[in-house]
């Protein structure tokens, strides 16, 4: 058994994946709100630590598995993979219905045909209805759907405010006696009492886990809305490219590995073997 050989192999099988997730980063930089992915890279050492006590066969003991494994102790691994969940810069738009959030762990709920997702990109729109939507076409929903399934709806002919709390307020325009705002609804902000399990389920958008929703809290005065900003995403550019270059040089730097251990290491063991013999 070759040790070298296969630490090498398990370091470029990690900085691939690494490679595969700041490409996703990269990608999404100019994406409202999007959050960054991170790895953290470990060894076999620790997986194994973990899970010993685990070992499916009598006869792999913990010593004798210990020694099986010895030579891929040291083997690199991602053992977590985590989202930077810290806030992105805020983008003034002036549109009505552009919405950020100023504050971590707060989500807007919005409605698929999976279930209720929750995002932080809070560009908006009015359907055909007058209903208010993200952009693929989803409901944005108010707190009260939590209770009893109901939607933000408008008319046209109305001034549209809406608070830090994201309660929504509307002005009669074509009554110039009346100027007091009308609060008419909301839109649902929520937290969660542990943001690691939310899980990124494409189109900009989270799921968490049914039976954790128990830990999710609407949030009736946060504080956080913004009206006419847009959160951007939180991928410092240089950083990631930084950290694209540093990836593609260590898989070079295995891939020579490899390359010694293939092409000379195994020649010259066999060429002194084939003397010997």
């Amino acid at each position: 058994m070759q040790g070298g050989y296969y630490s090498s192999v398990g370091g470029m099988v990690t900085q691939i994946d690494r490679l595969d997730v700041i490409a996703n980063n990269i990608a999404n930089a100019n994406t409202t709100g999007f959050k960054r992915d991170d790895v953290v890279i470990g060894d076999f050492l620790r997986l194994y630590e973990q899970a010993k006590e685990f070992l499916p066969i009598d006869d792999q003991t913990k010593d004798a598995a210990k020694f099986y494994n010895r030579s891929l102790n040291r083997v690199p691994q991602i053992v977590e993979e985590f989202t930077d969940r810290s806030l992105g810069g805020m983008m003034q738009t002036d549109n009505t219905f552009d919405f950020a959030l100023g504050r971590e762990n707060a989500y807007f709920m919005i409605e698929t045909p999976e279930g209720i997702r929750y995002t932080r990109d809070g560009s908006f729109v009015l359907n055909e209805q007058g209903r208010l939507v993200n952009k693929e076409g989803f409901p944005v929903l108010p707190r009260e759907y939590l209770d009893a399934p109901q939607y933000i709806e408008f008319v046209d002919g109305f001034q549209v405010e809406v608070d830090s709390s994201g309660n929504i307020y509307i002005r009669d325009l074509n009554n110039e006696g009346i100027s007091e705002m009308a609060l008419i609804s909301n839109i649902g902000i929520v937290s969660f009492e542990n943001p690691k399990y939310l899980k990124k389920v494409g189109d900009n958008l989270y799921s968490y886990p049914k039976e954790r929703t128990n830990e999710r809290e609407a949030l009736e005065q946060s504080g956080a809305v913004h009206q006419g900003f847009l959160e951007k995403s939180n991928i410092n550019v240089v950083y990631e490219m930084t950290g694209l270059i540093e990836t593609n040089r260590l898989v070079e730097a295995y891939s020579k590995v490899l390359k010694t251990h293939m092409d000379d290491l195994n020649t010259e063991a066999i060429t002194k073997l084939a003397a010997k013999a």
